[in-house]
């Protein structure tokens, strides 16, 4: 458990060595965020209480998608290509011959990355955007708890699909069109495009059951406050069993990939 330890917050440490690129993370996110906004204003002008929220719902639903696009790494968290090229290369073997576990030493190195970009791209857009537009905050104070609880759910149900990504590549020539499926199934049904609230019929439906929801989606309505008592357990409950059925196939992955590199070396 120490190993996983230092490992987590190496990577904390690590991330939080690229300031410049966190400065322009931050500014980058700050800008996204206004140009959503002003497109949000525009588009719940015409249609009112759009996806049952109301402007102010609308704009702080931007401001968060804004703060979570690299904690939840909704866009790819980088860790997968640095996988994917050791898979390429052949030095996967020897992290998979080590006494350390694969998948929890990623897992840890991911929690500290999510951890520093909370903290460091996270928290500024945030901020910036509060002081900007008029956009909702919560009533109580226990949502707050519960809404980093639904971001760290997330952040995990995002390592997950991720770690699946990057073992694509064992069984395939370059994981790169795997990688490039979950990027775009990330952009669009996270529901950073438009709250999957707003997709009509059986495409809302679908898009809300899809592990993406976890990361962006339910976060939000957390923070909204669109869940109270046994709908905010089931809330909580819907990301940690999306987060168990994709670590498990992550889990079979590595060990289809381990006996693969055993039979291979042999």
């Amino acid at each position: 458990m120490r190993l996983y330890m230092t490992v987590a917050a190496g990577g904390f440490r690590r991330h939080a060595t690229y300031r410049m690129a966190t400065a322009a993370g931050v500014f980058t996110n700050t800008v996204f965020g206004f140009i959503l906004s002003y497109t949000y204003i525009a588009l719940w002008d015409e249609r009112p209480h759009l996806g049952g929220y109301d402007q102010a719902d609308a704009l702080a639903y931007v401001w968060i998608g804004q703060a979570l696009l690299a904690t939840c790494a909704l866009m790819g968290g980088g860790f997968q290509e640095e996988v994917m090229e050791r898979i390429r290369t052949g030095d996967i073997a020897v992290d998979l011959y080590r006494p350390a576990d694969l998948q929890t030493w990623w897992f840890s190195d991911n929690l500290g990355r999510s951890a520093f970009h909370l903290l460091g791209r996270g928290v500024v857009p945030m901020t910036v955007g509060a002081i900007a537009f008029d956009i909702t905050l919560p009533s109580r104070p226990s949502t707050w708890p519960a809404f980093l609880l639904a971001v760290a759910l997330g952040s995990i149900v995002s390592f997950s699909i991720w770690y699946l990504v990057a073992m694509s590549a064992f069984w395939l020539l370059d994981g790169q069109g795997v990688a490039q499926v979950a990027w775009l199934g990330g952009l669009f049904f996270s529901g950073m495009l438009l709250p999957l609230n707003v997709f009509p019929g059986a495409l809302g439906e679908v898009a809300r059951v899809l592990p993406w929801a976890s990361m962006l989606q339910v976060p939000a309505d957390v923070y909204l406050e669109k869940y109270e008592g046994w709908g905010l357990l089931g809330a909580f409950a819907f990301q940690g069993c999306w987060a168990v059925v994709l670590l498990a196939a992550g889990r079979v992955a590595q060990t289809l990939a381990t006996r693969k590199v055993v039979v291979q070396g042999g």
